[in-house]
């Protein structure tokens, strides 16, 4: 049995190249011209994101060999498998190639922004210096339009993740790539692994972007009984409160607005948009990508949900599923039919193979449509883009179900500070905020450096929200995984702790993209 530092990688693309090695204390990013590209300035009192409290947590991580990466964000044509479409991705593919690299290395990435607005790129679920975290009014200015930006930082924790912008809606159209950190004491066994990239698309159909979608979207519903028709009240800038960009033109194509789609495992309404498509690694499951494989091999799959606004209910047809991963981090392994991913959310498993062809499937929870992989090991035809295997209504794993591994579990401990965040809004106003607020760049949660903190995430509305971390990871429950995306079902309280040990602002907010960019977005800041 090969184990994973000598595996077959397939349908993934390497993209690190070069070496060497960086002083202890990187320098923050530059732009195009080479120049310090400088943070916002920030309200006083609180550390800033390039500060000397970020360059010595940084230091503290030992920055190892470079990995240099060269990327560019682009117009693009795509074939999604049937279907062409004209949208913006890295690099003229979706998902953009692989990023893999070591922990202990130093990712130096440069994007080179071709698009006719401006962009960013946030590293999703990296503990990372926090003027790289790629938040643009927050920790750096944004990259025009025909501008260039070096990431440069220290990779401390092995584990799946991905980036994508943290500018307006550029999410939800073909921006985002699987982040691959490897640990070079791999305990796993395992003969091949797959990444497998989960999206729900509406970009360049019929007109559509996702931009004309939040335009729909903020008009609101008036008194259609879709979401919590009572709290809010806040009316939404026409405005990216992220990018200053001004939105795209009224919808000119069909309204994505959804109506009637409903999950008991996400607590009622499963989602705002009706995506004419979804997607595996790129494809939909009218012309699948194929995972080839045999009988008896282990293989070890990342997945990854990219989606703007779809949790994905996930099963291999003839398999069951070892987890091992969420997030990144590792969980006492446990045996499953199917996961629910929630869209930011990772995770690793285990499978051996039968022999034959089997679908992997996607089903986009609530909205009754599903994307769709194959797993071939033999003969046989493959299956039906419209099969539902039975393990999808099998045994269901969801995060709060599994335990952290011994060696990443957060040590017992009552938090030092409680950060109470209420989730409010509706989908009649399209009011979605924080608290009764919208985004603004100047508020401030305070935490301090060394403190336990408690996160308690208190869902007023009758959406789920799976909420995002920047720059931590968290414990979900008492012994529960290590995690920096969790759903929050609606009318209830989601507590989770985390050790304030990674100095400067960082985001909290709804990965939901539409969510987020109507206002449900806040910031902690790390005292002085």
């Amino acid at each position: 049995m090969r184990t994973s530092t000598r595996r077959a990688v397939l349908g993934t693309g390497l993209a690190v190249a070069g070496g060497g090695l960086l002083a202890a204390c990187s320098s923050s990013g530059t732009d195009h011209s080479g120049h310090a590209a400088k943070p916002p300035a920030g309200p006083e009192g609180y550390v800033s994101p390039d500060g000397r409290e970020v360059a010595a947590a940084e230091a503290k991580r030992r920055p190892g060999p470079v990995r240099k990466v060269k990327l560019t964000a682009t117009p693009a044509r795509l074939d999604l498998g049937g279907r062409t479409v004209r949208t913006w991705a890295y690099d003229d593919e979706v998902p953009g190639k692989e990023v893999r690299v070591t922990a202990g290395d130093t990712l130096a990435l440069t994007l080179a922004n071709n698009l006719p607005q401006s962009t960013s790129i946030h590293w999703h679920g990296l503990a990372l210096r926090n003027d790289m975290d790629g938040t643009p009014g927050l920790t750096q200015q944004p990259i025009r339009a025909g501008a260039s930006f070096e990431y440069r930082f220290a990779v401390a924790h092995p584990g799946t993740h991905w980036f994508h912008p943290h500018s307006g809606v550029q999410l939800d159209r073909g921006l985002y790539a699987p982040l691959i950190i490897e640990d070079p004491r791999e305990p796993l066994k395992y003969d091949k692994e797959w990444v497998v990239v989960l999206d729900d698309w509406l970009d360049g159909v019929d007109g559509s972007t996702p931009d004309m979608v939040l335009a729909e979207f903020r008009k609101g519903m008036g008194d259609m009984d879709h979401g919590d028709m009572d709290h809010g009240g806040h009316s939404m800038p026409r405005m990216s409160m992220t990018t200053g960009n001004s939105p795209s033109p009224e919808p000119s194509g069909p309204s994505r607005m959804m109506m009637g789609a409903t999950s008991e495992l996400l607590g009622g309404d499963a989602g705002d948009v009706a995506y004419p498509y979804y997607l595996v690694n790129g494809r939909t499951a009218d012309d699948p990508q194929t995972f080839r494989a045999k009988p008896g091999d282990r293989v070890r799959i990342r997945f990854v949900n990219a989606g703007g606004d779809t949790a994905f209910r996930v099963a291999l047809g003839g398999h069951r599923m070892t987890v091992t991963h969420t997030d990144g981090f590792p969980v006492e392994h446990a045996e499953t039919d199917a996961l629910l991913l929630g869209m930011g959310e990772r995770y690793d498993v285990l499978v051996t193979a039968g022999d034959g062809a089997f679908p992997l499937t996607a089903l986009a929870e609530g909205k009754k449509r599903s994307a769709m992989a194959v797993l071939r090991t033999g003969g046989g035809a493959a299956p039906k883009p419209s099969v539902r295997p039975k393990e999808l209504d099998g045994r269901l794993l969801q995060a709060r179900q599994l335990k952290s591994d011994g060696s990443v579990r957060l040590k017992p401990g009552k938090p030092d500070r409680t950060v109470k965040l209420s989730l409010t809004g509706s989908m009649a106003k399209y009011d979605w905020s924080v608290n009764g607020k919208k985004y603004d760049p100047a508020q401030r949660y305070p935490v301090r450096s060394g403190e336990r903190v408690r996160l308690s995430f208190v869902n007023n509305t009758t959406m789920w929200h799976p909420m995002h971390l920047h720059g931590h990871t968290f414990a979900l429950g008492e012994g529960g995984p290590r995690k920096d995306t969790a759903i929050v079902l609606p009318r209830q309280t989601v507590d989770v702790d985390f050790d304030a040990d990674n100095p400067g602002l960082w985001m909290v907010h709804c990965h939901n993209v539409y969510h987020a960019e109507s206002g449900m977005m806040t910031t902690l800041g790390y005292l002085k």
